[in-house]
């Protein structure tokens, strides 16, 4: 009896290599300490290769940062979507999702700041894939405000209220690092916390009087 011969292991192509050990890199040092030579050299592959696929490595840092935000918003919309969800529930899974990932892209807000800022093509595609749900979500906060089960204020408070807790201690993280000589691990322990912190003060925020 002739056995087969067993299915060779198909070989990643080497514009995902050069991609899945440049999120590495990045998530590791961030943008600024990586070099594109670090790069090729843990994707292993040549530094020439690596520039035919990519002209440079803000590009190529530009194509993972949407990839990474498009497969968080994917995960988000059935999140936010779901009416079997209480918007405790909802508010907890958002805030702890975006806590995570985050922490897997450091880099990522001052990212989609200079991206908005600039008009980038590729985050209005995302912000129309949200805009359906989001409108959805807010509709269930505002009816829940008419009903007085929260207070009645202006959307745009909750969602600065939201960034604010949730984006600004990663935005902020060389500063409160070095002024309260947090440690990686101490700011991670904290970050793991917030996750169940910030729907609870959120929610103080939005209780009905």
């Amino acid at each position: 009896m002739i056995m087969a011969k067993a299915k060779k292991k198909e070989e990643v192509p080497a514009e995902e290599k050069i991609k899945q050990a440049a999120r590495k890199l990045f998530t590791e040092r961030g943008f600024d300490a990586v070099k594109t030579r670090d790069i090729a050299a843990e994707a292993g592959i040549n530094l020439a290769l690596l520039n035919y696929y990519f002209r440079s490595k803000q590009k190529l840092f530009d194509v993972i940062m949407v990839e990474n935000f498009e497969q968080f918003v994917q995960q988000l919309i059935p999140v936010m979507g779901d009416e079997n969800l209480s918007l405790d529930e909802i508010i907890a899974k958002v805030s702890g999702n975006y806590i995570d990932m985050l922490r897997n892209n450091p880099d990522l807000p001052f990212f989609i700041l200079n991206e908005m800022k600039n008009e980038s093509s590729e985050l209005l595609v995302i912000r129309e894939k949200m805009k359906d749900v989001k409108s959805g979500f807010i509709k269930r906060v505002e009816k829940a405000m008419k009903e007085g089960k929260l207070t009645p204020l202006h959307m745009g408070h909750l969602m600065m209220n939201f960034m604010g807790l949730v984006i600004f201690p990663f935005v902020a993280k060389p500063v409160l690092m070095k002024v309260n000589g947090f440690s990686n691990k101490e700011f991670d322990a904290l970050m793991d916390e917030r996750k169940d912190l910030v729907p609870i003060w959120l929610k103080a925020i939005m209780k009905a009087k």
